[in-house]
């Protein structure tokens, strides 16, 4: 399950996030850990799909309307399981911004050639607390804060709160309990002020204290949803550096 913060370094993010910082020291994190390109929409779109497909700007899927594969479709076509939940999001796989809902932030929703799955399978984030009680999240999953809880139009301090929320409810799970989910906590971008260089923890149950100093990327974000569902890395994800091996994750065979 991955979760993504907005426009803000590894600094700041260290800093002024308390909750997630001690998460990475009890669990994992990444030192050298960059995002791809500035604004936030490409950065989404290399996440899921290995590329950003030659997406420059933050533009709306009407604009973009991408027929490359991603992690999630490649999930579901290998037999496994793809979700996304999106907070503040009025309608499953929503196309177009609502109040705090931003879908340049919800990237599945490019995907024209995914279209029928995304909306059964992108939804809002009511579902989420029956798939967490029911042992139900999904083999590649997306969490998708609201453009305040994210902190894009709020405060760090907002993100760690709702992000503290949701972990919560996660841990007491039994996909967590069972050791078959991990979370990965990231930033779309920095501020651009720090290179791109933002926090990225990786919490699963049997780390502990893992620190990996070596370059990675959003690339080998994309790589991570592929080693998990076992399934081919798309595009540059194919030639990242691999984050399972990095903090020696169990992954799917």
């Amino acid at each position: 399950m991955v979760v993504v913060v907005e426009n803000h370094s590894l600094a700041q993010m260290r800093d002024q996030m308390p909750y997630t910082y001690a998460l990475a020291t009890r669990y994992g994190y990444a030192t050298d850990y960059r995002a791809i390109t500035h604004p936030s929409l490409p950065n989404y779109l290399a996440m899921v799909s290995g590329d950003t497909q030659g997406v420059t700007n933050d533009d709306p899927p009407a604009k973009h309307r991408l027929s490359a594969p991603t992690v999630f479709g490649a999930a579901l076509a290998a037999g496994r399981t793809a979700g996304v939940y999106a907070d503040a999001m009025p309608s499953p796989c929503a196309s177009d911004n609502a109040g705090r809902y931003a879908v340049r932030h919800n990237p599945w929703a490019y995907f024209v050639t995914e279209r029928a799955d995304c909306g059964r399978q992108d939804l809002p984030i009511s579902a989420l607390p029956g798939a967490i009680r029911a042992g139900k999240l999904p083999n590649a999953g997306m969490l998708v804060p609201d453009a305040c809880n994210d902190a894009h139009d709020c405060s760090l301090a907002t993100a760690d709160r709702w992000f503290r929320t949701w972990m919560g409810r996660i841990v007491a799970g039994p996909d967590w309990r069972s050791g078959r989910l991990a979370v990965v906590l990231t930033a779309d971008e920095d501020d651009k002020h720090s290179g791109n260089h933002v926090l990225t923890v990786v919490a699963h149950p049997s780390l502990r204290a893992k620190v990996v100093t070596s370059r990675l990327d959003h690339y080998s974000l994309a790589r991570l949803y592929a080693e998990v569902t076992a399934t081919a890395p798309l595009g540059r994800a194919a030639g990242a550096p691999s984050m399972a091996k990095a903090f020696g994750l169990p992954v799917a065979g």
